[in-house]
Parts: structure tokens; C-alpha cells; sequence
């Protein structure tokens, strides 16, 4: 959508545009401009630069003052179009874009726009078939199947949302909206595990690693494993209970004190067990991002220091009320309920703690 010969000065400062390198093309551009005040390309590049430095009001200017000096540049339509939208002046913002398909009918990147501003200042039906028709265009692309994929989406056409994520990773197959919604389809799954869905969250961060919809995902699939432990922790503590006869029931004659190191070696080695398969195998069986965001969990934040010290202390008392040849029924008691009392306390209201 640009004309045939352009400056080299705007060629580089574009190049430097798609390389992030917003300010240093601001500035390749402020000398174009001094020196040619009418170059609508330049004044086009210098609203994009702008436009992501999110300086809005100066990228419309820039946009406005390239439509000016060219009404008929295409390019200069699209990019007011889409600073409108940054600004959330939607109506404008699609005429804008209807204007650049005029003036460019076989350029895709104006008809994505216009589609999914439709689906809030158009039909549904419009914005569907501009979508399609920038499919249609722009085959190879993924820009126009992100559009595909959020306008079936909101048309409820989950089809053609499925074919636009398959499309996505055909052309692209580390495509953050693509790896993300088929891991979330299948970590979401019923019946997948705490562990499995971290296996999942951690293979599709690996082939898109900017996904922070993934990220997030991740953080909590490791949160609910470490949640997971208590339960374990506690099944310790129950074991411990019993093997000790610290609670001594009405018409039962109590174990006599200490227990017998052959019944407290037993317990021990069914601790180590659940604990050996209910979490260290797990841990090590998972892949290593997941691995490693178990570790950066619990050093960033609170709560999963929370639940993973509770699970700690409760089997410290496990083995404390296991390990000591008891003989008095009170100090293992007051153990239990130590190991208990902070575990139920904060079991129930947790869970979306991160």
C-alpha cells in the first residue's frame, strides 16, 4: 500500500520500525522531514513509530498530515484507521479503514481492521464477510486468521475458529493465540491433572515463549500441585496419628507407650512412599519448565510459600509423632493439632490465590 519509489531515509527508518527500534526511526525521520516537509511516506512511517510509542495524539497528527499531502495514499488512510482505534474512536476509525480498502481493494491489512471493528460498530454478518474476505486475500498471513479466529469466535462459528487456529499453525508454528488455545483446550480438559496441565502450559510456552496467557496458566497448574501437597502432608499426619494411638477412644484399651520401633519404621517407609509418589516422582517426571517454575513460584510469591510451609510443618509433626519413641500421649498431640489447625485454616479460601 505504498507508492513505487521511496526515500532511502523512510525505507530504513520502516526497517528500523519492524525492529522495535521506534526512536531511532523517529529520529531517521525527523531528518527526512526537515529537508522534505511533503513526503507522505515519511510522515506515514513517523505515525506508526509513534502510534507504538503510544504518543496517540502525535501519530494521528503525523497520519492526518500524510492523508493531506496524498488523499489518494492508501497506506496513509489504513494508518489513521488504526490510530483511531488505539483511541478508541471506532467510528471514525472504520471509515478511515473503508476508505484505505478503496483506495487498496486487494490489501487484506485494511479489511482486518474494519472487521473487527464491525462486530462493535457494524453486524456481525459485515464483519464476517470482511473477515473473509481478508482470508481470502491474505491466505498466507497470520493477521488475517487472528481476525477470522476473533470474529467466529464472537459469531459463536467455533468451526471456523478451529480452522483459523489450524490455519495459524501452518503458517506459523510458534503463533501465540494458536499454541495457546489448542494447550488451554487440551489442559482444560476434565480430568486432567494439576501435573499434567503444567506439562501442557510448559510444552506450549516452549513454542511460544511471549505467550503470558500461557505463563499465567502455567503459574497456576504449579499452584494447585503445590496445593496438592498438603493433602499429602496431611495424609502423613493421619498415618502418624494412628501408628502413635495418640487419640484414644472410649471402650478401646490404648497401645501401650512407646510403639514399637518395627510399627514406627512401617510408618515411616508409607510416608516416604507417599511422598516418594505422590510428588518427587511427579516433579522429576516434568518437563523442565515446569520444573523451573515451581522453584520461581515459591520465590516470588506469597501464597505458594504459604501452602508449601504448611505442608512442610505438618510433615515435620508427621515424623516428629513417628521418629520419637513417645511415652505420653500429650506432647503428640499437641503436634498434630499443630501440624492440623494452620492447614485447615486456610485450605478452603486458597485456591485462586494465584
Amino acid at each position: 500500500m505504498s507508492g513505487a519509489t521511496v526515500n532511502a531515509r523512510v525505507e530504513q527508518a520502516r526497517e528500523l520500525y519492524g525492529m522495535g527500534r521506534y526512536e531511532e526511526g523517529l529520529a531517521l525521520l525527523g531528518r527526512r522531514l526537515a529537508e522534505a516537509p511533503d513526503d507522505h511516506e515519511a510522515w506515514t512511517v513517523r505515525a506508526r513509530c509513534l502510534s507504538s510509542l503510544r504518543r496517540l495524539d502525535e501519530a494521528l497528527d503525523a497520519a492526518d498530515e500524510a492523508v493531506k499531502l496524498e488523499p489518494e495514499f492508501a497506506d496513509g488512510h489504513y494508518m489513521r484507521g488504526f490510530v483511531l482505534r488505539r483511541m478508541s474512536r471506532l467510528p471514525e476509525a472504520e471509515q478511515a479503514q473503508r476508505e484505505a480498502i478503496r483506495l487498496a481493494p486487494d490489501s487484506w491489512s485494511p479489511r482486518t481492521q474494519r472487521a473487527e471493528m464491525l462486530i462493535f460498530v457494524g453486524t456481525k454478518e459485515e464483519a464476517f464477510r470482511e473477515a473473509q474476505e481478508a482470508v481470502r486475500l491474505g491466505p498466507d498471513n497470520v493477521e488475517p486468521w487472528h481476525t477470522m479466529y476473533k470474529v467466529a469466535a464472537f459469531n459463536e462459528r467455533f468451526d471456523l475458529v478451529r480452522e483459523s487456529v489450524q490455519q495459524l499453525l501452518r503458517i506459523d508454528p510458534t503463533d501465540n493465540l494458536a499454541v495457546t488455545e489448542v494447550t488451554e483446550r487440551e489442559a482444560r480438559k476434565p480430568g486432567t491433572s494439576a501435573a499434567r496441565a503444567a506439562d501442557l502450559y510448559a510444552g506450549g510456552l516452549a513454542a511460544a515463549p511471549d505467550s503470558p496467557s500461557l505463563r499465567a496458566d502455567l503459574d497456576r497448574a504449579v499452584y494447585r500441585m503445590l496445593r496438592g501437597t498438603r493433602w499429602l502432608a496431611l495424609l502423613c499426619l493421619a498415618m502418624a496419628a494412628v501408628t502413635a494411638d495418640i487419640f484414644v477412644t472410649d471402650g478401646e484399651d490404648p497401645k501401650e507407650l512407646p510403639i514399637h520401633l518395627g510399627t514406627r519404621l512401617w510408618a515411616l517407609c508409607l510416608m516416604a512412599a507417599v511422598w516418594g509418589f505422590g510428588a518427587w516422582r511427579r516433579y522429576l517426571r516434568m518437563r523442565t519448565g515446569a520444573q523451573l517454575t515451581v522453584r520461581a513460584l515459591v520465590r516470588r510469591l506469597f501464597w505458594p510459600r504459604v501452602v508449601l510451609g504448611q505442608a512442610t510443618l505438618a510433615t515435620l509433626c508427621a515424623l516428629l509423632i513417628v521418629v520419637v519413641p513417645w511415652t505420653d500421649r500429650t506432647v503428640p498431640q499437641v503436634l498434630f493439632w499443630l501440624g492440623l489447625v494452620p492447614n485447615l485454616l486456610s485450605i478452603t479460601h486458597d485456591r485462586d490465590k494465584v
